[in-house]
């Protein structure tokens, strides 16, 4: 059974940081690149940050580049997302998925290619 299982979300003052955790079972992690995405109520789930299968490519959003930073240790089957400078905007419910692919070609940041997806974690920054 695949499970992908986010945490770390939690109320932060805008200017704070988070560390998003995904913690992965049930699939081969190092042969899937993954990513994150975010979720408003009412608006279209929007993709974050992507990272290859060995985490040498990382790619971002430009609303979060310079502010997030992706990694992954396939050790230990876990996905980070360490959030700096938050901002209200920020606010969402932030998502793991996986997609399987391996190699130099498998960024994606079409959400519907991807195979497996996590329940969420909450962020919400506010003052």
């Amino acid at each position: 059974q695949v499970q992908l299982v986010e945490s770390g979300g939690e109320l932060v003052q805008p200017g704070g940081s988070l560390r998003l955790s995904c913690k992965v079972s049930g699939l081969p992690f190092s042969s899937y690149y993954m990513s994150w995405a975010r979720r408003v109520p009412g608006k279209a789930t929007e993709w974050v940050s992507g990272i290859d299968t060995d985490g040498g490519d990382i790619r971002y959003h430009v609303y979060v580049k310079g502010r997030f930073t992706a990694s992954r240790d396939n050790a230990e089957n876990t996905l980070y997302l360490q959030m700096n400078n938050l901002k209200p905007e920020d606010t969402a419910r932030y998502y793991c998925a996986a997609l399987k692919c391996s190699g130099p070609e498998c960024h994606d940041t079409e959400l519907d290619d991807y195979d497996y997806w996590g329940q969420g974690t909450q962020v919400t920054v506010s003052s």
